[in-house]
């Protein structure tokens, strides 16, 4: 029998009883299972505290957990929050630092008045809890019209879905002069950076972790997880889907929004290419 009480090591005990020493690492099945629930768990929790105080960081967003009874340490709420695409990402090992610095472009939009529809757009990726596991929605907004021009949902964080996101908005709206986004690494690829170059869209960037930046789509994403998707469970990525299509079908067309005057998004941003 091994033990690791006993005087002779883990793997010297495995060669005498001719056992694979990886085998003594496994880990059951419902262990697995108790962990993956905890996380989900852990970032449903997480993704309710950034939505409703967006200005936390990890430290505070810890503190928030231990009191409500987890076991976790700000490391894990670090890398969960970076999982979930709630802070900037950090430069991987194949992009250094300078490199890194390279791909930030500047904030554009600091004391800039917008008159227009389509003058500028924002982007993001938000966290999205089912009734079992997650999705990631990619929205982009409006900012003359809070009209949603676009959005994609999906299982990861990758580019390609970005990509998509904006592609689809721009073949149904056309081109924004300005685009911002976070420092995400989405955002800083190369392959998001030569479509909106190609698209001729100017690029802009909120300053590291300036939430407020976004400020825009961040209040629409508040607005989304607040009065749909907390309330729900959702069983499945189509019944999201279909939640996602009905809510955002019925923010653009039919609710009055106040900084609009109490018109919708969709009177406001035609209203406003019309004349």
């Amino acid at each position: 029998m091994i033990t690791r009480e006993s005087d002779i090591s883990i793997r010297r005990q495995c060669e005498l009883l001719s056992i694979n020493r990886s085998s003594i690492y496994y880990v059951p099945v419902e262990a697995d299972r108790e962990r993956l629930l905890l996380q989900e768990k852990l970032m449903e929790r997480i993704d309710y505290w950034h939505t409703t105080m967006p200005y936390l960081g990890s430290r505070k967003i810890t503190k928030l957990l231990v009191h409500e009874g987890f076991k976790v340490c700000r490391k894990t709420v670090r890398r969960l929050l970076e999982r979930m695409s709630i802070t900037a990402i950090y430069p991987k090992a194949n992009l250094s630092k300078r490199n890194f610095k390279e791909a930030i472009v500047p904030y554009l939009l600091r004391n800039y008045k917008v008159t227009a529809s389509n003058q500028v757009w924002s982007i993001d990726i938000t966290y999205i809890k089912m009734h079992h596991g997650h999705m990631y929605l990619t929205a982009i907004i409006d900012w003359y019209s809070r009209k949603i021009v676009g959005w994609n949902l999906s299982d990861t964080l990758g580019t390609a879905y970005v990509l998509e996101a904006v592609k689809d908005a721009v073949a149904t709206y056309g081109t924004p002069e300005i685009l911002n986004s976070d420092q995400g690494c989405q955002f800083t690829s190369k392959e998001y950076k030569e479509m909106i170059r190609n698209y001729g869209i100017k690029q802009s960037m909120d300053g590291r972790s300036r939430w407020a930046d976004n400020i825009i789509i961040e209040r629409w994403f508040r607005s989304l997880k607040t009065e749909k998707i907390y309330p729900n469970e959702f069983a499945s990525p189509r019944e999201l889907r279909k939640g996602l299509i009905d809510y955002i079908n019925e923010y653009n067309k039919v609710r009055p929004h106040e900084a609009l005057a109490y018109r919708t998004p969709d009177s406001y941003y035609y209203g406003q290419n019309v004349a």
